[in-house]
This record gives structure tokens, sequence and C-alpha cells, in this order.
């Protein structure tokens, strides 16, 4: 989501790679209908495959669908399907990746869930803008991937990052998640 990884979709997509043999997911997404111009789905649709149309990709909102039955199918294909090689992750200026917001009153559950993906309602937290009801991959879906790339753009954004690499309580700043994961670190790719 947001507006830093578009850019990078888009050179992706204009590699030469055998994209019918590739699945594009999603670590989190709004809950919003995939056509909404501010969904993840969308930006992914325009950024990506727009440019790699053989690709398949795997939406996390199902229009017809409520919440809860849109993570357990999330679910159900994180499970049984080829697990995920990559996780492109963002990271907000409040230290939120994915949609785990600091102060969201769901954050400790979607935490401690031993499942890929939960929802989480992150009412009044700056960084969820007006819209709340998020689907998010968690630390137990996002453990499983042994490539995983964070995306910064920005001075403020790379003093969040400094400030989350000096301690270790993820719910002051979520993105620890993804620092602390075992396995191989996080690369970081920044930019001014």
């Amino acid at each position: 989501g947001g507006t830093t990884p578009a850019s990078v979709y888009e050179s992706l997509a204009h590699r030469p790679l055998e994209w019918s043999r590739v699945e594009v997911g999603l670590v989190d997404e709004r809950w919003l209908s995939p056509q909404d111009q501010d969904s993840n789905a969308w930006l992914v649709n325009d950024s990506f495959l727009t440019h790699a149309p053989a690709a398949t990709f795997i939406p996390l909102v199902r229009p017809g669908k409520q919440l809860p039955e849109c993570v357990h199918t999330a679910n159900l294909q994180a499970t049984h399907a080829e697990p995920a090689c990559l996780a492109v992750l963002g990271m907000g200026g409040d230290g939120h990746t994915a949609s785990l917001f600091p102060g969201a009153t769901d954050l400790p559950k979607a935490l401690a869930s031993p499942q890929p993906y939960a929802s989480l309602d992150a009412t009044g937290c700056p960084g969820s803008n007006q819209w709340p009801l998020r689907i998010t991959l968690t630390p137990a879906g996002l453990a499983s991937i042994p490539t995983r790339l964070l995306l910064l753009r920005g001075k403020q954004k790379l003093d969040v990052l400094q400030a989350a690499l000096a301690g270790d309580d993820v719910n002051q700043y979520p993105i620890r998640v993804a620092l602390q994961q075992p396995g191989p670190r996080l690369r970081v790719h920044w930019c001014n």
C-alpha cells in the first residue's frame, strides 16, 4: 500500500520473467472493493498487473464476502498454496507495517495469531486514515516468507526506522515484527 512501492512494482513488471508462473498476493488490504482506487489491490493492478498480465493475482477482499470470510479464505490459501517466497513491506510514519498499527485495540490479537492473516480494526490510529478495517499478514504469516524487503522513502521514515531499531516493543513500533523475525535478515531499501 501507500505510494512508495508503485514505481518498484512497475519496474519489476517490465523484467523478462515467466510471469505466467508467478502468483501475486497482498501483505495487507483495506476493507474496500478491489476496484476502489484506494485499495492495495487497485495499486497492484495499476502499477504491476497491467504490465505483467500473465501473473495470477490473489486478492484478500472478495466481492460479496464479509470480512471474517475473507480472512478465513486468505488463511486457507496461505496454508494450502505454494509458500510465498517474497514479501514487499512498507512502513508508515507511525512505525506500522502491513496493517499492524500501533495503538490498534486488535494489535495484540493479530500479533499473537498463529494464522497467516488476521482482521484488524485500527479505528483511531492516525496511519489508518479513513479505512480502519483491515486484513493483515501476521508475524506467523511473515515468518514463513524467506525473503522480506522493506521499502522506505524520505528522511522522516528513516528516522522512524532508526527509533524502531533502538528498542524491541512491537506494540510501540510494529515494524519491529519484521526486524525481529528469525531467519534471513530484513532487506531495507531507502531513498530520499
